[in-house]
């Protein structure tokens, strides 16, 4: 390692040489310098520090500190030259000197670097617990070793979030309770569904999960209970450095997953990469027993689910500090997921004539997911002034190849399915102190989205759709801290415009329009009464607009029993909702308790009726229910009892008064209304046996739910880890047992229009192994992060 460091660091000082070292052209009147810079606290060496000698405003040559911070400059002619030192998280130093005949070789002896007064931020290094913290607009929960050790990817540590609950069975994530919520990574929306993305991202790769409950008009206002934004790592220290992580999931098969972050640097320039794998197949199981109305086609349907998951997720970047002032930065993510699946289904019919039936459909799917992100950062003379400027693409693939069979293995038919789409978002923010207690921020957003999608049985075609969004939008933010008071007005004024177009195989074509100019105002008020207690108070209008899948109107999947399509009939949904946060620190932590008020109008959910053209069918679509208000109460925390005992907590309930229509037994509609009550409460201990050596022990539980057309019965889980740092505190070593009762499994009933009684269960129950290294040479110093990820202002304004 130290001479890969060594070759780095003569490779630049020959380039910086090379490139912009002024000739001498005799050699009789050049001269060095020499050196060695150390940390005025601690009086220690500092090891790849940057060392620049200037000839007014040029540069003429330069070197990098050894790791016993000793340097040597060469090859520089006479005359009155300028020194310059910086590292990260230090002063910079600057040094007039003069090189003569009779000064030729000069010492500067040792330099000490006094460190920068300015916010320095901790080093993307997985803490040992994880923290939960209340800002003014969303929660912030720091990813340590106790999470990461609960899984492979995203998805699989969500369920050791507060507030967060993942449905393996749907495939769905919820934010309080309510799964119309939007993921965001680093910032940015993604294309793919919300489970897609998650269970994409390896869990060793992020930093923080923010969950935006009431975002402010800065953000698109898409998604009823807020955003969840996956912050991944990212190193900007000082020289090479990196972290290995790698691990093994013993379920019913073993599943293997790693990952490697490094970044390099130097000068003006800082290259960081994730790179992650994951191989494993995943499978799950469940039934659904139905009691038709008037008993002639009871059945028992048993369905067994097998997915072989190859997955490739890389994030490589570079910034560019060109001065100062300016910070130019560029990214890539480029995910490669590819599947092969078997779903079998057994239906057997215990009253009535027909016949018993088996099905198998064997998918195979390669997806791709491409990321590109430009974003020039200007910072004026003003402090806190700040323009960004920023582009960013995304495209994904996803075709899909599957066969249904028959229980003989006879292929009864084909699916070959193309869908691609591409999202382009271009967006200027601009924020600028009035006083010295005021902020305003602006800015301006132009996004356009689209789909394609064919859709072929037997290699003929059947169906295909074009589906193009067009957002353009504005936000303004006014900002004043007034003694304990601090506050937000905004507003955000939006013009959507979209457009599908559905056409099948021996239908007329359908079509899908709609077209919103509206205002999304937000209101935050903060009120902190001492150091050790702080109320929050917000107020935001969002909206959630049916999306492609629910508004399609071709048959999205099938079942010998069910038909699941879309409704191209649907209305977006309104949400107002208020918030309110109290945090009170004491001697042991903080504890976080909040409330909200929703009052939702057309609420878009899922509705299940006989089919009209199969008697033997129920089609699964989308429907707008009148209207429906939603509360609730959180409670959150960090706590650290004793040296060796922390707890990391979340209870919340919520109340959800629906209101709509569903089709009886006889086939008639009637009008429902359901008070529902849904809990949820997860905690985290920590118990700190040695310096090096750790025990986890986390348990959850969620309570039964009660909706329209159906419940679900509550479930619950208990896990124990213990984890251990080797290697001189550079690798730690973990080992997890989760659901170590297997008492996880979705299980649902319903009783319209036929009474249904369901389960589904997935590998729960896993020992999770797990070892990571971290490498390098760089300082425990952080570079001030760029404002667009920061907590408070995460993703930038317009998003």
């Amino acid at each position: 390692m130290k001479k890969f460091l060594s070759l780095w660091a003569l490779l630049l000082t020959f380039f910086m040489q090379a490139q912009t070292s002024v000739p001498v052209t005799n050699p009789l009147n050049i001269g060095s310098i020499s050196g060695k810079i150390t940390e005025k606290k601690t009086n220690s060496p500092i090891a790849y520090a940057s060392v620049t000698v200037k000839d007014g405003d040029k540069v003429i040559s330069g070197a990098i500190t050894k790791e016993n911070g000793n340097f040597t400059v060469t090859n520089l002619p006479f005359k009155d030259l300028l020194l310059e030192i910086q590292y990260m998280g230090f002063k910079k130093y600057s040094k007039s000197f003069n090189l003569s005949t009779e000064n030729k070789n000069l010492n500067l002896n040792t330099i000490a670097l006094e460190e920068e007064a300015t916010e320095l931020k901790e080093v993307s290094i997985v803490k040992e617990k994880s923290t939960i913290e209340q800002k003014i607009d969303r929660k912030v929960i720091t990813v340590g070793k106790d999470l990461v050790s609960a899984g492979a990817t995203a998805a699989e540590i969500m369920n050791n979030i507060p507030s967060v609950g993942i449905d393996q069975q749907n495939n769905t994530v919820s934010l309080r309770g309510n799964e119309n919520v939007k993921i965001f990574i680093d910032g940015k929306p993604s294309n793919l569904t919300p489970m897609q993305a998650l269970q994409q991202i390896p869990s060793t790769s992020i930093k923080q999960i923010e969950l935006i409950t009431n975002p402010s008009a800065k953000y698109n206002p898409e998604g009823m209970s807020g955003i969840i934004n996956i912050v991944l790592n990212k190193n900007a220290i000082m020289g090479f450095n990196g972290n290995i992580n790698t691990g093994v999931n013993f379920g019913i098969t073993p599943k293997f997953n790693g990952s490697l972050d490094m970044n390099y640097r130097v000068n003006k320039f800082n290259f960081y990469t994730t790179q992650s794998t994951y191989l494993g197949q995943n499978r799950n199981r469940g039934n659904i027993i139905t009691e038709t109305f008037n008993g002639s086609n009871n059945n028992t349907m048993d369905f067994y689910i097998r997915n072989d998951n190859k997955n490739y997720f890389t994030k490589t970047g570079l910034d560019f500090y060109l001065n100062d002032k300016n910070t130019l930065s560029f990214y890539t993510i480029q995910s490669f997921d590819n599947e092969e699946g078997f779903f079998k289904t057994d239906i057997n019919y215990t009253t009535g004539s027909n016949p018993n039936i088996s099905q198998i459909m064997s998918p195979i799917s390669k997806t791709r997911s491409e990321t590109y992100n430009l974003v020039y950062r200007k910072k004026f003379d003003k402090a806190d002034r700040t323009l960004d400027i920023e582009a960013n693409y995304n495209k994904n693939n996803e075709p899909e190849d599957t066969r249904i069979l028959n229980g003989n293995l006879d292929v009864l038919s084909t699916n070959q399915i193309s869908n691609k789409n591409d999202n382009l978002i271009f967006n200027i923010d601009y924020s600028t102190p009035i006083s010295d207690k005021a902020k305003v921020e602006l800015g301006v957003e132009s996004r356009f989205d689209g789909t394609k999608n064919n859709f072929d049985i037997n290699s003929i075609y059947n169906s295909d759709f074009d589906y193009k969004r067009n957002i353009q939008s504005g936000y303004f933010n006014y900002s004043r801290n007034s003694g304990k008071w601090e506050y937000q007005l905004g507003t955000r004024v939006e013009s959507y415009d979209v457009k599908a177009d559905f056409r099948q195989l021996g239908q007329n074509p359908g079509q899908f329009k709609d077209y919103i100019f509206t205002f999304y105002p937000s209101a935050f008020f903060t009120y902190n009464a001492s150091e050790k207690n702080s109320f929050n108070f917000s107020y935001s209008r969002r909206v959630d607009r049916p999306n492609l899948g629910q508004v399609n109107p071709i048959r999205k999947w099938t079942s010998p029993t069910i038909d699941q399509v879309g409704n191209s009939d649907l209305k977006p949904q309104f949400t107002n909702s208020l918030e309110t946060n109290y945090t009170r620190k004491t001697k042991i932590g903080s504890i976080t308790t909040g409330a909200f008020f929703r009052y939702i109008n057309d609420e878009i959910d899922q509705v299940l009726y006989k089919s009209t053209f199969d008697p033997n069918k129920k089609v699964l679509t989308f429907a707008n229910f009148n209207h429906n208000t939603q509360y609730g109460v959180e409670v959150s925390g960090n706590l650290d009892f004793k040296k060796w005992w922390s707890l990391n907590f979340g209870v919340d309930s919520y109340f959800k008064n629906t209101k709509g229509t569903v089709q009886d037994a006889n086939g008639d509609f009637f009008e429902k209304t359901v008070n529902a009550t849904v809990f949820n409460a997860r905690m985290n201990h920590t118990f700190k046996l040695t310096k090096d050596f750790r025990l986890i022990w986390f348990t959850m539980y969620r309570a039964p739910e009660n909706g329209l057309q159906f419940s679900s019965k509550e479930m619950w889980k208990t896990d124990l880890g213990a984890r251990v740092n080797i290697l001189k505190g550079k690798g730690t070593f973990s080992v997890r047992y989760n659901d170590i009762f297997n008492q996880m499994r979705a299980r649902f009933t319903n009783n319209y229009p036929d009474k249904i009684d369901g389960q589904f269960r997935w590998e729960s129950q896993t020992v999770n192994v797990n070892f990571s290294y971290r490498f390098g040479s760089g300082k425990d110093r952080a570079l001030q992060r760029k404002q667009r990820e920061q907590n408070e202002t995460q993703g930038g304004g317009l998003f």
